[in-house]
């Protein structure tokens, strides 16, 4: 069930979910297959990232889709509630409830994870992958592993760790709950059974994903169509407008193909 705004202005419509939750979005009403943008870790939908897919979409005519997980943005709930399980079935019910037909979906760090959990479940709704900087396992790869004793036993004792963030002046909220539900939605140990076009746009400079994790996506990716672009002197946010109009390309091919 939708409350639906005034599609020709700038307000915010909401998806409800379970418990009295609901999820802020956007929407492009417009050809297929749609773009449906999942952003990254404590970061909303007014980015830099969806603000340029959202003006791409418009020019083309093509379907668009951003919104907030729970927990982020203009959605309801408290972000150390959330978890990446919570967050794939908010991804999953906005994709079923706002899209329709196959869709391309564009992760960003997190949401790289987000995607492919997504497609997993719904795979007949999905034309292709786009990953930004894509974090799967993060949580357990990429904080945990290099968590000291110290704060791993935070963690666990008092159920969640602030993190200093290069991004904003507020920590990032590490919970307990983050990091064992994490453990219950890890894709790397084995091949992901996914067939579908892939993409990778990763920066070489990028201090929170390093480029050798978007390698190891590549490797346990079982589709045949799978490219990585390792970009020089890329951050993690890959926000600049060389980043962006790489990205514009990317799915122009894409596109192409439907």
């Amino acid at each position: 069930m939708t409350q639906s705004s005034n599609p020709a202005s700038n307000q915010v419509s909401y998806l409800a979910r379970p418990n009295d939750a609901r999820i802020a979005y956007h929407r492009l009403q417009g050809k297929g297959p749609g773009i449906v943008f999942l952003g990254g870790f404590a970061s909303d939908m007014t980015g830099t990232k969806a603000l340029a897919l959202e003006a791409f979409a418009r020019d083309r005519g093509q379907a668009f889709l951003r919104f907030d997980y729970q927990g982020h943005g203009a959605s309801s709930g408290r972000f150390e509630d959330g978890s990446i399980g919570l967050w794939a079935e908010d991804a999953k019910a906005a994709i079923a409830a706002l899209t329709q037909g196959p869709q391309i979906l564009v992760g960003s760090s997190m949401g790289g994870w987000i995607m492919l959990l997504a497609a997993l479940a719904m795979p007949e709704r999905v034309a292709a992958l786009v990953g930004i900087a894509p974090a799967p396992d993060f949580t357990e790869d990429l904080m945990w592993a290099g968590f000291t004793a110290e704060v791993r036993t935070q963690i666990m004792e008092t159920g969640a760790y602030r993190e200093p963030s290069d991004y904003s002046d507020e920590p990032y909220v590490i919970t307990r709950k983050l990091i064992e539900d994490g453990r219950q939605n890890l894709l790397l140990r084995d091949p992901i059974p996914l067939s579908c076009p892939v993409r990778i746009l990763q920066g070489l400079e990028d201090r929170d994903v390093p480029w050798e994790h978007a390698l190891k996506l590549c490797a346990a990716l079982e589709s045949s169509d799978v490219e990585v672009t390792l970009v020089k002197g890329g951050d993690h946010r890959l926000s600049e407008p060389a980043d962006l109009d790489r990205l514009a390309m990317t799915l122009e091919r894409l596109l192409e193909r439907f």
